[in-house]
């Protein structure tokens, strides 16, 4: 990404806040993973998508304040040059390449924060933070310490938050979005037919994913988007299953929900196969109903449609093809096989923080997944195909076509 989406994101964002105002975002720290080991550090979404400052950008802090009659004074503070710190944790962004990544000009370090807020605060009525949260149990980040802290010492500042705004503008990507999408389609793609190309029977999961891991490296990207689903099996009716530790028979098939990520932007791509290369029967029955209800709803998502009717059409549409090889009779039982929603967003997180309503009218530059999974639990087969839809002009485009999904391909690809 270029300096100006940075900055372009980040004039949006103050163009939504009052006169009189300072707003700071936070890259945030990592937690504690054990009694003397943090997790890797990953800088928190919103920051990164004002900035454009990810890798070593812990602690750094956005502030901007716009004043009273409307002009707005951005400042990002950083950690200063320390050459025996950086011996042992790396080097640190200096600031003419803060300046250069995220085309902010005023340049300061962390241990002047404290009193540059105070001497903003004195002319500011309102203070912006990026809060929100997933749960109520999440732990509190920054911006929430930040706005007690700020209820305690600064009470004449009223206290808002940003997330809606920022949900707003990540909803519609950008041309440089999509460009960097596609390319983790591709890096994605990889990655799959690696994995397509080793399996056989007997083959373990964590050898499928060394697989993926291996085609991944290959490209420049070391560690994926998400941790990466991959199962076999009966180990397929776990939705969101991580252990690797299953070994495939012949017969089973191979269930992976995998995405690369590629200039800050994630893609989310499903497919099932057999661990052997040849659909049975029975997989063959459901892998077509799957495969048809995919292909409808590309051939019918177009910007007006609402975006809670993308997963129930889907829903609806998927029950006729269940129903028509005799496994469902009432679409009041579907729930039976389709375990999970079939559209998100995706983006700088692979659920995209984005404003996201059943009636949101979908627009042109929106990417989401249709992911349809089917899970029949008496046969043994439980799968998922997941592509990726941008929205165009005048219809959608599917980004992860180029990735085997057919029977013919998959089979194809899997035998050559």
């Amino acid at each position: 990404m270029q300096a100006s989406f940075h900055t372009g994101n980040r004039q949006n964002m103050y163009a939504s806040m009052l006169p009189g105002s300072i707003a700071l975002i936070f890259a945030g720290h990592a937690p504690l993973k054990t009694g003397d080991e943090p997790w890797p550090f990953f800088a928190e979404r919103n920051f990164v998508y004002l900035t454009g400052l990810s890798a070593s950008s812990e602690g750094f802090i956005l502030m901007a304040v716009k004043n009273a009659e409307g002009e707005t004074k951005e400042s990002l503070f950083i950690l200063p040059p320390d050459l025996l710190k950086e011996r042992w944790t790396g080097r640190r962004v200096k600031p003419d390449e803060a300046t250069s990544i995220s085309g902010i000009e005023d340049i300061r370090f962390l241990a002047d924060f404290e009193t540059e807020f105070h001497k903003a605060s004195a002319s500011c009525c309102h203070l912006y933070l990026d809060l929100g949260k997933l749960v109520p149990t999440e732990q509190d980040n920054e911006a929430y310490i930040m706005a007690r802290k700020a209820a305690a010492d600064y009470p004449h500042l009223q206290v808002h938050t940003l997330r809606p705004q920022l949900r707003k503008q990540r909803t519609i990507k950008q041309p440089c979005e999509i460009e960097a999408l596609r390319v983790a389609e591709d890096v994605t793609r990889d990655g799959i037919l690696a994995m397509m190309k080793a399996a056989k029977p007997g083959i373990t999961e964590y050898q499928l994913k060394a697989e993926y891991d291996y085609a991944l490296a290959q490209r420049g990207v070391l560690t994926p988007g998400f941790p990466s689903i991959i199962s076999c099996g009966d180990n397929n009716f776990c939705i969101h299953y991580y252990a690797y530790t299953g070994t495939s028979k012949d017969g089973d098939m191979v269930l992976n929900d995998v995405g690369a990520v590629w200039d800050g932007m994630i893609c989310d791509v499903s497919r099932g196969w057999p661990v052997n290369g040849h659909f049975s029967e029975k997989q063959r029955q459901l892998y077509t109903c799957v495969y048809n209800t995919s292909n409808y709803m590309f051939s019918i998502i177009k910007p007006g449609m609402r975006m809670g009717d993308v997963d129930l059409t889907a829903r609806k549409y998927n029950f006729e093809q269940l129903k028509g090889i005799g496994l469902l009779d009432d679409y009041k039982d579907i729930g039976k096989y389709m375990w999970h929603g079939g559209s998100h967003h995706i983006g700088y997180d692979v659920h995209d923080i984005v404003d996201y309503r059943p009636d949101l009218i979908i627009e042109p530059g929106m990417v989401f997944c249709v992911d349809i999974g089917v899970y029949v639990e008496e046969w043994g087969i439980g799968f998922r195909l997941e592509d990726n839809c941008l929205v165009t002009e005048n219809g959608c485009e599917n980004l992860s076509a180029a990735i085997p999904r057919s029977i013919e391909d998959i089979e194809a690809f899997m035998n050559a």
